[in-house]
């Protein structure tokens, strides 16, 4: 799947992917913003729990068919006018949100800003065609922790300036700000961002999603990764949305307790990324430190239903954060490296839409064995879906590496 790299649009100057990052910033504190609201939001027009649970799933719906359609226009038409696009029109998704008159428009809106929001293949493509491979991994991490530290954020502010008592009008500022974040992002790319690849007009076809998921799954190395990334993805989002009911039942936890759990594991995670995520990579290797990432989440979730107090269960939340923070970083670099240089927008975006699968599907396992076995199922479930994947992430670190010994040579 590789050939000669695309002719860039112009030297990208030396900050390029930290100026992008910095911005993107911005785009996930009003992601941030909205997210811890939605029950709330949804409730307020008296939806039935199966509504509000499809307002969720509508996000990830759209992402997933989202992800691989931007990055396939962001290898044709260049990476900063996709950005700007699906930036814009995911900021007037959530101005729209501030006026949904229904549950079903909540619901549609959801679902375009999901689309929208698939937007980080694009963000990833820009960032590894402005970094040189023994790079790419650090700067990926970067990105997670730019992501990391907005989910942190952003909530507290949602939080202080909703007024859930006034019903869906009681949103309404804390939509407001998160469509002027998005609005300040979309300016600061428009004016700051250069462009980091020339437009192809080389008139050469790209294949469609399907045909490219299929060459995707056959390649030694991306096939392995995009499996890790279902696996791992399956396992960490359905222990996060049974979490807090897990908590109550447990410990007796409210949501104070179980946003200061969340608030532990997400500094944990972004200090990870924004510290030796990278070293650790460039030293020993992206596969092996994948593998590691996997192992680490693997223990902490096996060992979750057997803590026995609650600061004990913050810590092995925070150790899995740590786990998945040494990991994922690499997952995405190690793309970038196999893709064809001139897909690798479409690529890394089939890579994101496995996570969006996983993000509806690893929920909905989540919540049957917890309600249908025992509470700690889900735990046990996401361990037992994680063990493969650190094999997987072994082998495919060991073919990248013959692959780049025999190009070298």
């Amino acid at each position: 799947m590789s050939s000669a790299p695309p002719r860039e649009a112009t030297k990208p100057p030396r900050f390029a992917a930290a100026s992008l990052i910095a911005l993107i910033f911005l785009n996930m504190l009003g992601f941030g913003i909205v997210v811890p609201l939605l029950p709330f939001y949804a409730k307020s027009f008296d939806a039935p729990p199966w509504q509000i649970a499809l307002i969720f799933s509508a996000f990830s719906v759209g992402t997933f068919f989202g992800e691989p359609f931007w990055g396939k226009l962001s290898d044709r038409y260049g990476r900063k006018p996709l950005l700007i696009m699906t930036i814009v029109a995911n900021g007037l998704c959530y101005l729209a949100l501030a006026f949904a008159p229904t549950a079903w428009a909540a619901f549609g809106i959801r679902l375009l800003g999901g689309l929208f929001s698939g937007n980080g293949s694009v963000i990833q493509g820009y960032i590894a065609d402005v970094t040189p491979p023994e790079r790419r991994t650090r700067a990926m991490s970067y990105q997670s922790a730019a992501w990391n530290v907005g989910l942190i954020v952003g909530p507290s502010m949602g939080g202080l300036f909703a007024r859930p008592e006034a019903g869906p009008l009681g949103f309404q500022l804390p939509l407001f700000i998160s469509a002027g974040l998005f609005a300040s992002c979309a300016l600061g790319i428009a004016l700051f961002i250069r462009e980091s690849r020339a437009r192809d007009t080389s008139g050469r076809r790209q294949p469609s999603r399907w045909r490219a998921t299929g060459e995707a799954a056959r390649h030694p190395v991306i096939g392995k990764l995009m499996l890790v990334t279902f696996l791992v993805g399956f396992a960490f989002t359905g222990v996060e949305s049974i979490f807090g009911l897990w908590a109550q039942a447990r410990y007796g936890w409210g949501p104070r307790e179980v946003g200061v759990a969340f608030a532990f594991a997400g500094a944990a995670s972004a200090l990870t990324q924004m510290t030796v995520a990278g070293p650790l990579a460039e030293r020993f290797g992206q596969g092996r430190m994948l593998a590691f990432g996997m192992a680490v989440t693997m223990i902490c979730l096996a060992l979750q239903p057997l803590v026995p107090v609650g600061p004990a269960t913050i810590v092995l939340m925070s150790l899995s954060a740590v786990g998945q923070s040494v990991a994922w970083p690499n997952v995405s670099a190690m793309i970038s490296e196999a893709a064809d240089p001139h897909r690798q927008g479409q690529v890394l975006g089939l890579n994101n839409a496995m996570s969006a699968l996983a993000r509806v599907i690893g929920p909905f396992c989540a919540g049957l064995s917890f309600a249908g076995l025992t509470i700690h199922a889900p735990f046990l479930q996401g361990a037992l879906a994680v063990a493969p994947a650190i094999w997987l992430a072994l082998a495919a670190g060991e073919i990248a590496r013959r692959q780049r010994g025999g190009a070298a040579r």
